[in-house]
């Protein structure tokens, strides 16, 4: 399959123009693509997964953070976490990451750093949770609330979690008949 259209370049980190297209995301960005179907090679994660995860966590923009926490409304204390990028991983799963893999280079605003750090994380979700890589919405669940989080049921207490990781799952369902669609094109 063949997907036209320009790289983005480095440093760009605008989201593609249609969200709601996997297609059109393929098209436009071909280098993500091919950064989804590498994770899916190494790992075996289905890329409308990472892709609805991807959408989630950054809306495809690569060098997005959480935002600031004020105190009194007014004065910045910081932010909510030190998660960043595509996959917004957190700094201490990040490094986690570099070193199981031998990535210390990689960084968390390089789709295909992010995508191989999603697949990554999945499979040792499966390692410690049974979770199967094709159940997206337990695998989002475990993304976000962390494996141990996941397993002790943190999640199970938070209705708008819930309700997200539907949505995800929803996304990827979504994504993949449209991937089917357009790689008959």
């Amino acid at each position: 399959m063949v997907f036209l259209g320009s790289c983005g370049g480095s440093g760009n980190f605008s989201a593609p123009r249609n969200l709601d297209d996997a297609c059109s995301i393929a098209r436009e960005r071909p280098h993500y693509f091919r950064a989804f179907q590498a994770a899916e090679r190494k790992y075996g994660v289905p890329v409308p997964t990472m892709m609805a995860m991807v959408y989630q966590e950054s809306k495809f923009i690569g060098d997005i953070r959480p935002p600031h926490t004020y105190a009194l409304g007014v004065i910045p204390i910081g932010r909510q976490s030190s998660a960043l990028g595509y996959s917004q991983a957190l700094d201490g799963t990040w490094r986690e990451y570099q070193r199981d893999v031998g990535r210390s280079r990689a960084q968390r605003d390089d789709i295909r750093d992010a995508t191989d750090f999603m697949g990554w994380y999945m499979t040792k979700t499966v390692e410690q949770t049974g979770v199967p890589l094709y159940d997206t919405r337990n695998q989002y669940l475990a993304y976000h609330d962390g494996r141990q989080g996941y397993l002790r049921g943190t999640w199970r207490s938070k209705g708008w979690l819930i309700r997200i990781a539907s949505e995800v799952d929803s996304r990827a369902v979504m994504y993949d008949a449209q991937l089917r669609s357009c790689r008959r094109r």
